[in-house]
């Protein structure tokens, strides 16, 4: 019998060769659409769709290949007597290999198409067909992926195309319309507004890059990215210098981003972040003066850290930052005499980011924590928060009031529980991680004397992620100069950090919000 493949595709690179293999080898070519019109003006010979079918293609190309005549010869077993026989009957010829890649669904959405356009990219006839194909794996091969072009013409010269690899190019095929249709029912969903969370939950992912490995040498790691995102999402990143991008560089560099997103309001900023953790922060109105800030804050810590800032790195600032030891920096923009200064350095990574771009509104955010044999899936922690109250005697000052927003913004991005000192638009002693929030207090405040000095804390302000339980942290703050304090409120012992803040004329907000970050 003779040997037909089924091409039928929507990126067309490659395809004129790789039918010029599979016709040297035997087969005799099928094809729909602008893709016979390609393989035809090549000089193939190559049979239109409805020759096969015997049926034209109709509503607007909607209907082309769902017929008996493609499927048949798709899925007919080939050992199945009975089945050769109702091929041979209604004369179906078997149909040994299709290649199909699916309407460009995703491009078209990323276009910001109308919705009447992105339904008629969602392909029909081609998903059918390679499931048909890959079900009946063990006689047909289905090649999604135009990098398998060269390796099935190599074994097809090579005495055909093994079992196993037809084996392989099925799953990958699965694998590949499971991924397309996660896609549509995204997109739909959110024009739909069905709930964010149902009964079923699919998205799916894009590789970026394979990893030398993961947290440690002895794990494996890729990094995949959203088909979703916005231009200020990290893996929208580009690098123009320095060496790869490690597992640990990339979580490292989405925390200092994302923390840089919630300061920007403020001005320039400069964000120093050390395994996934703050260290220094500052705003100003220059990057430099940013800069300072956040190195001054933490120079210890600093040492094999990541800085990001949503201004551009001037040479100032490259003089700074090339002085000491940095993995990465990200910036929107780097000055030339910047990038001459620290592309003197060749293994730091430079990268490019604009982390005010204005959101797409595309991509819903959800953070995601794999646990044993499930996966906990929840919004990001944004900046909403109810109105914010004062409530002790003393309100704080204009200047206390944009120091606590400020210092409530870093304690978001510091591991619970959390506590923030700030002033003047720098951090002075972040601390988290601990068991109990009174040690944390104590750990921010010891930063700060050990970095800028006792003197620094006069007037500064502190900030928690979560509600005081007892006063002892209002306690060591009075003691430490501190003169105004934000945290969510929310204990059944408020009174206490009240009445003690009103006995010290502490300031005190509540925001009505816990920022806790596990």
């Amino acid at each position: 019998m003779k040997k037909y493949a089924l091409l039928s595709v929507s990126d067309k690179e490659g395809i004129v060769d790789f039918a010029k293999g599979l016709a040297s080898h035997g087969f005799s070519l099928i094809s729909t659409g602008n893709t016979h019109k390609a393989i035809q003006e090549a000089g193939l010979e190559v049979l239109e769709i409805s020759q096969v079918t015997g049926f034209p293609e109709c509503l607007g190309g909607r209907v082309k290949t769902l017929h008996p005549k493609v499927h048949g010869g798709l899925l007919a077993r080939r050992d199945n007597p009975d089945d050769m026989a109702f091929l041979e009957e209604h004369g179906i010829s078997q149909i040994d290999l299709v290649c199909i890649n699916l309407y460009p669904f995703k491009e078209t959405i990323l276009k910001n198409a109308d919705l009447a356009t992105a339904i008629e990219n969602i392909d029909i006839g081609g998903p059918s067909m390679i499931r048909s194909a890959s079900k009946n794996n063990a006689s047909v091969a289905v090649v999604v992926d135009k990098n398998d072009y060269s390796l099935v013409l190599d074994q097809l010269a090579n005495g055909g195309i093994t079992k196993e690899f037809r084996f392989e190019l099925a799953a990958k095929a699965f694998s590949h319309t499971a991924a397309y249709d996660a896609l549509i029912a995204q997109y739909l969903g959110q024009k739909a507004g069905l709930p964010k969370f149902g009964e079923k939950f699919t998205l799916t992912f894009e590789k970026q890059q394979d990893l030398r490995y993961g947290e440690n040498p002895h794990q494996d790691a890729v990094y995949y990215r959203e088909i979703l995102t916005d231009a200020a999402d990290l893996v929208n990143a580009k690098q123009i210098h320095g060496k790869e991008l490690s597992f640990n560089n990339i979580n490292d560099t989405n925390g200092a981003v994302e923390l840089l997103k919630d300061i920007a309001g403020l001005g320039i900023g400069v964000v120093a972040v050390k395994h996934a953790t703050p260290c220094g922060v500052g705003t100003g109105e220059s990057t430099f003066e940013a800069w300072d800030k956040a190195y001054k804050a933490d120079p210890l810590s600093i040492f094999g850290g990541i800085i990001a800032t949503n201004g551009e790195v001037d040479k100032a600032t490259a003089e700074g930052i090339n002085n000491i030891f940095v993995e990465i920096v990200v910036a929107p923009s780097y000055s030339p005499a910047a990038l001459e200064i620290l592309q003197s350095k060749k293994n730091i990574r430079l990268l490019t980011l604009d982390c005010e771009a204005e959101a797409t509104s595309l991509s819903k955010k959800f953070d995601f924590k794999k646990v044993s044999g499930g996966l906990l899936v929840q919004d990001i922690d944004h900046n909403a928060q109810e109105e914010i109250k004062c409530v002790t005697k003393r309100a704080p000052s204009e200047k206390e009031m944009k120091d606590l927003m400020f210092a409530m913004q870093l304690a978001k991005h510091v591991k619970s529980n959390a506590i923030a000192i700030a002033k003047d638009g720098q951090s002075l002693g972040l601390a988290g991680g601990q068991t109990n929030r009174i040690w944390a207090t104590k750990q921010a405040l010891e930063h700060a004397v050990d970095f800028s000095g006792a003197d620094s804390l006069k007037g500064a302000v502190l900030a928690s992620d979560a509600f005081f339980p007892f006063a002892d942290c209002v306690e060591e703050a009075h003691k430490a100069g501190i003169t105004a304090i934000i945290q969510p409120g929310g204990s059944q012992n408020d009174n206490l950090s009240i009445e003690a803040c009103d006995k010290y004329g502490i300031a005190m907000v509540f925001t009505g919000v816990r920022h806790f970050k596990h």
